[in-house]
């Protein structure tokens, strides 16, 4: 598990970027917190620092979005999905289990 930040660190919709190999974006979305990778599967752009709302992130790059439960497109142009990573909360604490489950394709 990777430590990331304490859960009061981590605002309803906003993201933290964890600089692994490759990167994971933990965010909190309405509550509940969803790791994915961090890069957009068009081209190469944080999806830490795209828009939040509800369950899906839009890359800041070229709008593509994303849904964090399960890292699939939810429109063009990207194709391909994310990884998506389990998330627990231990003693306050957000961590990321860094085994990835491959994301459902669109």
């Amino acid at each position: 598990m990777i430590p990331v930040c304490h859960l009061d660190d981590l605002p309803v919709g906003e993201s933290v970027r964890i600089d692994t190999a490759p990167p994971i974006a933990v965010f909190n979305a309405d509550g509940e917190l969803y790791a994915i990778d961090d890069t957009c599967t068009h081209q190469d752009a944080s999806l830490a620092d795209g828009w939040v709302e509800g369950c899906l992130v839009e890359c800041p790059l070229h709008a593509a979005s994303f849904d964090l439960r399960t890292g699939a497109p939810t429109c063009l142009p990207a194709r391909r999905a994310v990884r998506t990573y389990p998330v627990t909360v231990e003693n306050g604490t957000v961590y990321v289990h860094h085994t990835a489950e491959e994301g459902t394709a669109a």
